[in-house]
């Protein structure tokens, strides 16, 4: 299929033919043409109708083929066992692109997925690219280019704008166009995809983020099938400096796998969505409003590359929720500087300088107190976003303008900052701050959330290098069924440290390896049937003398035989003891759609309960994984509490990125990969044990 070089290519075409077209403008096949027309498309229309002479007063034609020209574009609304014989004659007549109406296909049952692979192998032949079927359409504000059934355009015509729009879902899409078209946002591109037989809203997204006109992208994502695509559209839209807003619906199990590991478990499909969009620099919000406040955000297009926030009020209450609502979303309410809070005592003396600042009533007395307040907050406190809380009086028709004045006149110097408003007013209020750089929010809360995103947004793309990732080894043959001893084999052979260990398979062996250890050791059965050790009571720690280590050795296989008679025993490992640290899991995990995750959290026995993990697409660099540690909720024991020795970050960090270099060299053999507990020591790292799950191909 052809791949489309710009957005416009999709939505812009200039000739278009209307498949089964209606002269009924309210009817689906009516409504593009009733848009259109109304709305000043340029373009040249050609409905196709064996039933009609003309429709909505233009020529109608019988079939695609007596259109007296070639056409870029077909738009098909008939049954679905006739788009096929549509899309071929498209195709000839050099369409580059079907739009597909029509439903009956994949979403229904086993025979409308043959017609839609029917259209896929047509796309394949051909090069005609399809965007649906089961699909409502897109629309172009600039070029007037409607070929959409949606209600919505009868309600309101879009506004030119900056933000463009990509959705599977057509009903839910148009339920996002509203609600920005509600806030004042202009939309330029609105595209929903459907069944995406073709077309899909990784390469919707991709093509918004490649065009001028768009500066931010609102996404609504069912399903990934391409995860590379995705990707790719998420490091453009990044590498252009274009937010892209989504919302991802829906969750699965793991599957059976998940009974083989923790990591498996733990690495559900929402969270290998929320590591890839958070990774490459999207993202994920959860509501239809939080969609559309940082949408709202967006539109200056200012994007903090800082955390620390200042907070404006005229109301106590409101500083003190609104620093409730930053601490809890991890932003720094840092205070003003202890002289500048004297300055400003001194202009105001009953005032609160410290931040949140408040300006108290006196606001009322003399609105200049705001910019003389603005201008110290940000030269002396050095705050990379401000909040300001105006409840009602921004509405004022009286202060309203006066106040917006001010803020104009002041921030003109300051054009890297953002500053928000909370604000109760009338709608034409709200757009006059919005078109004059300030985003307004009914709520203080919902405007620390959109400052939280789009600093999000300055952070990821300040952090848009090339990072040094680790270069790929050289993969080596995987054997199934490795058991623990042969796993960690591997890993040493990649340079990984792990803990050494021998294999005892008779007291002797026992006797004499606690001699060649010389301090306490631990004990563990050896079995690739047996997955967690201690269940089953085949772990002994702590062993101090020979005559511990031989009883645990006899104990360890007798609990095998009773809780696991039918498991392969190959014997039990012995090992020094390690000494104390903080216990990580390090895992991994091939995702279908995304391919290599790894994965790091607090470990040990307990990880499934804590479920303090976060992931990564491999192979990622030690600065990556520096970054996965410190967003554990208790990355604090790594840096040493309540006396504790601070860990070796530095090295966990690197065997991170070390780990994650050789789980996506062999990711075509492994299903998942875990080594738990990989212990964090005030000097370096070790893995304690590991457990690989390969493919039934890697076998």
């Amino acid at each position: 299929m052809r791949a489309y070089e710009t957005l416009d290519q999709l939505t812009a075409p200039q000739r278009v033919a209307i498949v089964g077209a209606s002269d009924n403008p309210t009817r689906i096949g009516g409504r593009p043409i009733s848009y259109m027309l109304n709305h000043g498309y340029t373009g040249q229309i050609f409905p196709v109708n064996p039933k009609n002479e003309t429709i909505q007063g233009l020529p109608a034609y019988a079939q695609i083929s007596e259109i007296p020209e070639e056409i870029d574009f077909a738009l098909i609304a008939v049954k679905s066992t006739m788009v096929a014989e549509q899309v071929r004659a498209a195709a000839q007549k050099g369409a580059r692109t079907a739009l597909i109406f029509s439903s009956g296909f994949a979403e229904m049952d086993a025979s409308g997925r043959a017609l839609q692979e029917e259209l896929v192998e047509i796309g394949n032949n051909t090069g005609i690219r399809i965007l649906g079927p089961n699909c409502l359409g897109l629309f172009n504000a600039q070029s007037c280019f409607f070929p959409t059934f949606t209600a919505t355009i009868d309600r309101a015509k879009p506004e030119v704008g900056g933000v463009g729009i990509a959705s599977q879902s057509g009903a839910y899409g148009s339920h996002i166009y509203m609600a920005c078209h509600s806030r004042g946002l202009g939309i330029n591109h609105w595209v929903t995809t459907g069944n995406e037989a073709d077309i899909e809203v990784a390469e919707v997204i991709k093509l918004m983020a490649t065009d001028e006109s768009v500066h931010t992208i609102l996404a609504y994502v069912e399903s990934v099938k391409d995860g590379a695509l995705m990707i790719d559209a998420l490091e453009t839209a990044r590498a252009n400096r274009k937010p892209v807003i989504v919302t991802k619906v829906g969750q699965s199990e793991i599957g059976a796998a998940a009974a083989a590991s923790h990591t498996a478990s733990l690495a559900g499909e929402d969270k290998i969505y929320d590591a890839i969009f958070r990774q490459y620099g999207a993202f994920r919000v959860s509501s239809t409003e939080e969609m559309t406040d940082l949408a709202v955000a967006a539109k200056p297009r200012i994007y903090p590359a800082g955390k620390k926030v200042g907070l404006v009020t005229i109301s106590g209450g409101a500083g003190i929720l609104m620093a409730d609502a930053a601490d809890a979303l991890g932003l720094d309410v840092a205070p003003m500087p202890k002289e500048s809070q004297d300055e400003l005592k001194e202009i105001v003396p009953f005032a609160s300088p410290v931040n949140p600042v408040d300006v108290t009533a006196q606001f009322f007395n003399d609105l200049s107190l705001v910019p003389r307040f603005t201008r110290a907050m940000l030269d002396k406190g050095g705050y990379d976003a401000l909040v300001g809380f105006w409840t009602s009086i921004a509405g004022s028709p009286i202060l309203g303008e006066p106040l917006l004045a001010y803020l104009s006149e002041t921030m003109a110097s300051y054009e890297d900052r953002l500053f928000l408003h909370v604000m109760l007013a009338e709608e034409d209020m709200h757009r006059k701050y919005q078109d004059n750089g300030f985003p307004t929010f009914s709520d203080p809360t919902r405007a620390l959330v959109a400052l939280n995103g789009m600093m999000f947004f300055g952070q990821s793309f300040a952090n848009n290098t090339q990072e040094d990732t680790p270069d790929l080894p050289a993969p080596t043959r995987l054997e199934a069924n490795m058991n623990e001893q042969q796993t960690k084999a591997v890993l040493a052979s990649f340079d990984l440290p792990v803990v050494e260990d021998r294999l005892c398979l008779s007291v002797e062996d026992v006797r004499d390896g606690f001699a060649a250890a010389g301090r306490p050791v631990a004990m563990k059965i050896l079995s690739p049937d047996i997955l967690h050790k201690t269940d089953i009571g085949g772990v002994m720690l702590n062993l101090k003398t020979e005559d511990e280590a031989v009883f645990a050795y006899q104990q360890i296989l007798d609990n095998a035989l009773q809780h696991a008679p039918d498991a392969k025993i190959d014997g039990v490992m012995l090992s020094p003891m390690i000494g104390d640290g903080v216990d990580l899991i390090l895992g991994a995990q091939t995702d279908p759609i995304f391919g290599a995750m790894v994965m790091v959290g607090i470990g040990g026995i307990h990880a499934e309960l804590l479920k303090d993990v976060t992931f990564m697409r491999a192979p990622i660099s030690a600065f990556a994984a520096h970054t996965m540690l410190e967003r554990l909720q208790l990355y604090p024991l790594l840096t040493g509490v309540r006396g504790a020795k601070s860990c070796d970050i530095d090295a966990v960090a690197k065997t991170i990125s070390d780990f994650s270099a050789f789980i996506a060299a062999h990711s075509d053999q492994l299903s998942s990969f875990e080594i738990n507990p990989l212990r964090a020591l005030p000097d370096g790292c070790v893995a304690l044990d590991a457990l690989a799950v390969c493919k039934v191909s890697g076998g």
